[in-house]
């Protein structure tokens, strides 16, 4: 709403909404999925990519994401080292896995911690390290912060889908 304190992230500013305006004209309030252009007090650098949230309401800024994936390659497997590409809201950044903490039996839900690989249709705990910070939440919290996809940056295939998640 007009005069609601915000934040921009990644870099940190903070003003507070001066207008909202659509193609019909200004409105008392904004909310998904209008598309509206915001207009500030203050002149800051907002771009593609960056977020605009309540200051007391902020996502996780890291390069370093934890998450759950479902992969779905047929011809390679997910591997430790593998580089990417995350898709992760208007954000795109190359990534590396740094870590495949376990592998998840969906008949058992036991966590194969010993697994190196996931192939076809297997769920796993990964550990991503970006080029860029993302600026997400957990998925239980919020689906669309914290859901994102992995490309193979050689094919530009959808290779996994995923969900950052911050605890077990």
């Amino acid at each position: 709403k007009p005069g609601d304190e915000v934040m921009v992230l990644p870099s940190g500013f903070t003003s507070r909404i001066a207008s909202i305006d659509t193609a019909d004209g200004p409105v008392d309030e904004a909310f998904p999925p209008m598309s509206v252009t915001v207009r500030l007090d203050d002149e800051i650098d907002v771009s593609r990519g960056d977020m605009i949230c309540r200051p007391n309401n902020t996502p996780t800024v890291s390069q370093d994401i934890e998450a759950m994936v479902c992969w779905m390659d047929e011809t390679r497997p997910l591997e430790v080292g593998g580089r990417y590409v995350v898709k992760h809201t208007t954000r795109t950044a190359r990534a590396i896995v740094r870590e495949l903490h376990y592998r998840l039996d969906i008949n058992t839900l036991h966590r194969d911690e010993s697994s190196t690989s996931l192939a076809l249709n297997e769920i796993g705990r990964i550990k991503l390290r970006t080029t860029v910070p993302l600026l997400a939440d957990d998925y239980h919290r919020n689906r669309t912060t914290g859901g994102f996809v992995i490309i193979d940056e050689t094919t530009n295939r959808t290779v996994a889908a995923g969900m950052v998640i911050q605890r077990d």
